[in-house]
């Protein structure tokens, strides 16, 4: 009996799928089931996986080209026999006691969902920065106690979900074509159904920063992130028990919406403040955000993306400026600071927190 299926999507990572494979069928947890899900394309990828699949029966694939993520993950979790779900994207690589880790926490605690913490790997100087980015809860908890998990960036592949619990919320990935924000609403379905959650800020992921065909390089999917929001605002209609969440989704979209005006391509940036402008507009003459959504966002600046768009959009352009900034900053030194503790980065050199390694 397997105790956890591993899902890999595959699409063009022929530099760091070997990488990637040996780092799940090396882990301490052996009951594991494998399942690669190979988009098709004839190239070296195919010969690494046909390679690994014959020498470890754990290893089963799906060779289709399904032109989109989701629809690929969700093709892997209805085949899927384990009690719980791993993701693990094909360019990244895992710590050989991970899922065992997971496992026993999820095991220990009856849960449906335990998060980790994960590391940036920059793979070209073979760094790794641990993240401080989920901190190590209080005992098990969920989204009605703590709505904080929902701020929580998705990062599937830093998690284990029961099957049965996936099952029976019907959640899954939304099948639009592409890769970017497709954990999106995902993550965020899971947080809002699951009852009992747990948070490690121990890291095991390395989550690759330095792949050019990553869909965070992509600029062009301007509306990815629309669709996922979507998705998200019409699961929480379809049950009464989660309309207490909508409010706080429109103040996490609204942020994310602004964070996606800062990643694409400024070629594409007035279409996209047309439809962001139009969405909260809309929300807001309806009466849809209230004190609730005003305490993480800034009413002004609510009020002039609805009534002022050319005002707005030196907004956007002092933050895209500041952003530079901050990352030219960023190499010279960084402080993260939160409750797993404090990373320090000088000129290159993490002094503090995590694994001692130079920074790009």
């Amino acid at each position: 009996m397997y105790k956890i299926s591993v899902i890999v999507p595959v699409y063009k990572v022929e530099k760091f799928l070997s990488k990637c494979l040996d780092s799940i069928i090396n882990q301490t947890l052996k009951e594991i089931e494998i399942i690669i899900v190979d988009e098709g394309d004839r190239d070296e990828c195919r010969t690494i996986i046909d390679d690994y699949e014959k020498s470890d029966k754990r290893i089963k694939t799906i060779h289709e080209k399904n032109g989109s993520y989701g629809l690929a993950v969700n093709k892997a979790i209805d085949i899927a026999s384990a009690k719980y779900i791993s993701i693990i994207e094909s360019d990244d690589y895992a710590d050989l006691n991970m899922l065992e880790d997971l496992y026993r926490l999820a095991e220990d605690n009856n849960c449906d969902i335990v998060k980790s913490d994960w590391y940036n790997y920059y793979g070209n100087s073979d760094i790794n920065i641990k993240c401080n980015n989920v901190s190590s809860s209080r005992g098990v908890t969920n989204a009605s106690e703590n709505k904080d998990l929902l701020k929580l960036q998705a990062s599937i592949w830093s998690a284990i979900y029961k099957r049965d619990f996936l099952n029976k919320n019907n959640i899954r990935f939304l099948s639009t074509p592409g890769g970017s924000y497709q954990d999106t609403s995902f993550g965020i379905k899971a947080f809002m159904c699951a009852e009992r959650v747990l948070l490690t800020n121990k890291a095991y992921i390395h989550y690759r920063q330095d792949n050019p065909k990553s869909s965070i390089k992509s600029t062009g999917k301007v509306f990815s992130i629309c669709d996922e929001f979507n998705e998200i605002e019409n699961f929480i209609k379809s049950r009464e028990d989660l309309e207490l969440y909508l409010e706080y989704i429109y103040a996490i979209q609204y942020r994310a919406y602004f964070y996606n005006m800062l990643r694409i391509s400024e070629n594409y940036v007035q279409e996209f403040l047309d439809v962001y402008s139009s969405k909260f507009k809309a929300l807001y003459e309806q009466g849809h955000l209230g004190a609730y959504f005003f305490k993480r966002n800034k009413k002004n600046e609510l009020l002039c993306l609805i009534n002022n768009k050319e005002k707005f959009l030196k907004i956007y352009k002092r933050k895209l400026i500041s952003n530079k900034l901050r990352d030219f900053r960023k190499k010279i030194i960084s402080v993260k600071i939160n409750y797993s503790g404090i990373s320090i980065v000088f000129l290159g050199r993490q002094i503090i927190g995590g694994k001692q390694c130079r920074l790009l």
